[in-house]
């Protein structure tokens, strides 16, 4: 009987050493790909942010050579105090 006992733990440990590699190796594989994941989804990222820039480079360029957005934006800013003011009296 020790004999087969024996066997009984070898057999038992060679099952889990086994069981342990392929979680692991799951772990990995999911890990990695996440990963990937990740990855391409922050150059996505990144891509739309120099988009962003650019247009807001080029907006800030319209700005530039047209005079107009700018006093437009100070009389804006003039009304809402006036709306604030109504709304008190």
């Amino acid at each position: 009987m020790d004999g087969h006992d024996a066997k009984d733990p070898k057999q038992s440990t060679a099952d889990m050493t086994a069981f342990v590699q392929n979680l692991l190796q799951q772990m990995q594989t999911r890990f990695q790909t996440m990963s990937d994941s990740i990855i391409t989804k922050i150059d996505e990222m990144g891509g739309r942010i120099d988009e962003l820039e650019q247009s807001i480079n080029g907006l800030r360029s319209e700005m530039g050579v047209e005079g107009s957005p700018s006093p437009s934006a100070p009389s804006k800013v003039k009304e809402e105090p006036k709306s604030g003011t109504d709304s008190s009296v």
